[in-house]
């Protein structure tokens, strides 16, 4: 049910969000018995974002990963088609873009976060010329497909930030689609194709990471960890790189980004954040409970977790915050999140492996045989194919555990 704010409305679990995050936990609150749970969300339109790096490497399009948001709000909850622009925590109210407001018992936050263009001066720019793009936005997925499609010679630069991006090992899937891509046309050897990643490593699990490694120098890959893009120049089609060893600089024909993340500002402006957290929802990243107000929760790419920001991690985030609300009302034990998140990293056009792991980075597996921290076909087709009906058909149903 779509409604307009009118005057005011109190819930008894308001969710701020309709991703992944916030459907999730609004589904799962209902199963779980929840008679009042109400979703703020503006957008009309609902994206399996995890398909966006397929659709980047030429394996999906759009409308594969797209549905109306009506039809993946679940039964019973009560949707407002608004934005948030604040929140008072003292009165437990949400103030809406429309001027409304509404009140509840517990909220949970999970707004999602966007690009800081701002972080990288002239990377926008860059993008708007045509030989750099991203796919962590969405009207720029199929143009990076064409983009890195059609070179056929000269220097292809990928650069993956480690500030807040939601699942950043998978900005390496349009690298490796590409560079297999260019390897089954011929052209592999013409082209230098440089990785340019923030973090010390590809992924946090040190088996997985071994194997992206020897992937990428498969490939001819140069890798740079520990090295981050300061800024671009879109005109001379030029990266300058901050590295262990100093400033550096590359000339590029294509430029891939997975650019750096930020909350939105209102976070901030509310008093829900922390010097700590970066800007992002301040919660304990154990309970996920807010750490100064007992009603507010969070999770999803908002919130300060102290893991990796992934799809993958929200099916262990959900049940913990749904439990977690009933608990504080009844002074039950609350459940715990050990930080469990999940990199799935294409290493060719048919193989694909799944680095599960804890905040520790000690590996988390969901099976013990086979080995899925290894490049396997048939994990391909399950994170193509399989992974997008389980989502739209069980997790924004509610139907985690």
């Amino acid at each position: 049910m779509v409604s307009i704010v009118t005057g005011p409305h109190h819930h008894d679990v308001l969710v701020v969000g309709g991703g992944n995050a916030g459907i999730s936990l609004a589904a799962k609150l209902r199963r779980d018995g929840c008679r009042d749970v109400a979703i703020v969300e503006p957008k009309d339109v609902h994206e399996y974002r995890p398909l966006l790096s397929y659709v980047a490497g030429g394996m999906a399009t759009l409308d594969d990963l797209r549905r109306p948001q009506a039809e993946a709000m679940p039964r019973g909850v009560r949707w407002y088609r608004d934005a948030v622009t604040s929140i008072d925590p003292a009165r437990s109210a949400v103030r809406l873009a429309s001027g409304g407001e509404l009140t509840y018992s517990d909220l949970a936050v999970c707004p999602g976060s966007q690009v800081d263009w701002d972080a990288v001066p002239g990377a926008q720019d860059a993008v708007r010329t045509g030989a750099a793009s991203t796919n962590y936005l969405p009207e720029h997925a199929p143009a990076t497909w064409e983009m890195l499609s059609a070179l056929t010679s000269g220097t292809a630069v990928f650069a993956i930030s480690d500030r807040h991006v939601p699942c950043a090992p998978v900005g390496l899937k349009p690298l490796f689609l590409a560079a297999d891509h260019w390897r089954r046309t011929g052209v592999l050897d013409a082209i230098t194709v440089e990785l340019v990643v923030e973090a010390d490593r590809l992924v946090d699990l040190d088996e997985s990471d071994q194997e992206l490694r020897a992937a990428a120098a498969e490939y001819g890959v140069r890798v740079r960890t520990a090295t981050s893009v300061e800024s671009v120049d879109g005109a001379s089609r030029r990266v300058r790189l901050r590295t262990p060893d100093g400033p550096d600089e590359i000339r590029y024909d294509t430029l891939y980004l997975a650019p750096p993340h930020r909350a939105p500002g209102w976070l901030a402006s509310s008093g829900l954040t922390s010097p700590e957290s970066d800007g992002f929802l301040a919660v304990d990243p154990v309970t996920l409970q807010h750490r100064d107000h007992a009603t507010v929760w969070g999770l999803g790419d908002a919130a300060e977790v102290d893991a990796l920001p992934s799809g993958g991690a929200l099916r262990k985030q959900v049940p913990v915050v749904a439990h977690n609300i009933a608990a504080r009302r009844t002074g039950a034990t609350m459940r715990h999140y050990d930080g469990y998140s999940v990199g799935p990293v294409t290493t060719s056009r048919t193989q694909l492996l799944l680095a599960e792991f804890d905040r520790q980075g000690r590996k988390e597996p969901t099976l013990r045989v086979p080995d899925l921290a290894r490049p396997r076909r048939s994990l391909l087709v399950f994170d193509r194919y399989v992974e997008p009906q389980i989502y739209w058909r069980r997790l924004l149903r509610g139907k985690v555990s």
